[in-house]
């Protein structure tokens, strides 16, 4: 079983496997074998410029505990904050799709490592494995050249994490899990997926997005202990408010059999295994 509680200012108990702390958006906080991840790091008061933040940040970015490695998943403004990334030390690894490494390290983030779908890397007892996510991730729409997008899997002796970026349900969204979680006799300690609305005009959404069934469906395949969605409460957008995802993914539990196992965490909020 896990916990929900407030994250802990300082260094963290000693007796925590694994601490997983939701930001905002995209941006987690990942604790595991003695290694601190953050991921696709915004702390911005604005999207784009023009789409406002609702909610502040569960943890302030000078608040943030020394961080060992950044994982950015692709070039989406929501995802990738320039202005965020040059608040963060430039002497910790960060971790993105080849196509993003190179354009960040040629912008002078000189820390941009490159790790492509079917790689992997050893963060201290921690190994990170990249797969390709069902989602066209271009900064800009015309730069099809940076429209890789990456999900990663972390992994210490003890436990497991699945960070899905963004990413549409297709036949091998969960390949990563089975192939070296559940084909090692393990289970999956924590699905961390997005969860999007999807308006009746937009019938592509489903393209490049979970539904909030979607990633019910998702977490289900991976059989995984706990499911935490994100992606939702931080930032309003065109075609729905910040609230709209969680609201409906709220309307399914009650008669969904494994309810239990759905950790809706607020900013600021950690699921911790003892």
């Amino acid at each position: 079983m896990g916990e929900v509680m407030g994250y802990p200012m300082g260094a963290p108990e000693a007796s925590v496997r694994l601490r997983v702390t939701y930001i905002g958006h995209a941006t987690l906080l990942l604790e595991l074998g003695g290694r601190r991840i953050l991921t696709d790091p915004h702390f911005g008061k604005r999207l784009g410029g023009f789409l406002p933040r609702v909610s502040m940040p569960g943890v302030a970015i000078s608040d943030l505990p020394p961080i060992d490695a950044l994982l950015l998943t692709h070039a989406h403004a929501d995802h990738l904050s320039f202005t965020c990334l040059d608040r963060l030390p430039n002497d910790i690894p960060l971790f993105a799709p080849p196509a993003i490494a190179r354009w960040l390290a040629r912008r002078g983030y000189v820390h941009a490592t490159a790790l492509a779908p079917g790689e992997q890397v050893d963060l201290g007892a921690v190994r990170i494995r990249a797969a390709a996510a069902r989602h066209s991730g271009s900064r800009y729409g015309f730069d099809r050249w940076r429209s890789d997008a990456n999900m990663y899997l972390l992994l210490s002796e003890a436990n497991s994490v699945f960070f899905a970026g963004d990413t549409a349900l297709g036949p091998d969204t969960d390949r990563l899990v089975h192939d070296y979680v559940t084909r090692e006799g393990r289970r999956l300690d924590v699905a961390l997926l997005p969860i999007g609305y999807a308006p009746w005009w937009k019938p592509g959404f489903r393209r490049g997005h979970l539904t909030s069934s979607d990633a019910l469906d998702l977490f289900e395949r991976t059989q995984a202990r706990h499911f935490v969605p994100f992606h939702w409460g931080t930032f309003h957008h065109v075609s729905a408010s910040a609230f709209a995802a969680i609201d409906q993914l709220r309307d399914r539990l009650p008669g969904y059999e494994h309810r239990d196992c759905v950790r809706i965490l607020s900013p600021g909020e950690s699921l911790v295994l003892p």
